[in-house]
């Protein structure tokens, strides 16, 4: 029978996935205006360890009081810059040594499962209805998407973050032997 951990045990169970996770992770956020889905993508950014969240175009920024609600201070714990456009934000990530890739539904995406994404990666997220804009996907290194079964043609943009966060770190972290999962 399992129980849940405690606090002292989680702690320790963090500091073992952050003593195996080397790659860096970043964000560009791009015209995400709603500000709950900004407190989530910032919480799951906090969560995973993602160094930079480029905000770009219309996107909120952390300091909107309602992202606080979602971000349940997490908001304070990522590095976060605001670029004129979404150009900068990708020149920006390249500078600091990212690989960009872009989640869109778009053609000549591949599946995530096959996205180039490891070393340092640098994802990219569109607007809640729109997705990336035409200047991003054009100017980003490839592009990927996650294939869906279910009769929703869609994901809510801090589902989908979260999801290529995870499958990035995933990747890292799947070359660590059998039985190396820090729950002793």
């Amino acid at each position: 029978m399992s129980t849940q951990l405690r606090p002292t045990d989680v702690k320790r169970l963090n500091r073992h996935w952050r003593r195996h996770t080397h790659n860096r992770i970043s964000l560009i956020v791009e015209s995400v205006t709603q500000p709950f889905n900004l407190g989530s993508i910032l919480r799951t950014a906090a969560t995973f360890g993602v160094d930079t969240l480029w905000l770009t175009g219309n996107a909120v920024t952390p300091e909107h009081r309602q992202v606080h609600k979602t971000a349940l201070g997490t908001q304070t714990k990522v590095r976060w810059e605001k670029t004129a456009t979404s150009a900068e934000a990708v020149a920006a990530a390249r500078a600091a040594g990212y690989r960009v890739v872009a989640l869109e539904l778009a053609h000549g995406a591949v599946p995530l499962h096959r996205a180039p994404l490891t070393g340092d990666v640098c994802l990219a997220v569109g607007a809640e209805d729109h997705g990336c804009s035409p200047a991003l996907l054009a100017a980003v290194d490839a592009v990927t998407y996650i294939p869906q079964t279910g009769r929703v043609g869609s994901l809510n943009v801090a589902v989908a973050t979260a999801i290529a966060i995870a499958e990035a770190r995933r990747r890292e972290w799947e070359t660590l032997p059998d039985g190396d999962d820090g729950t002793e």
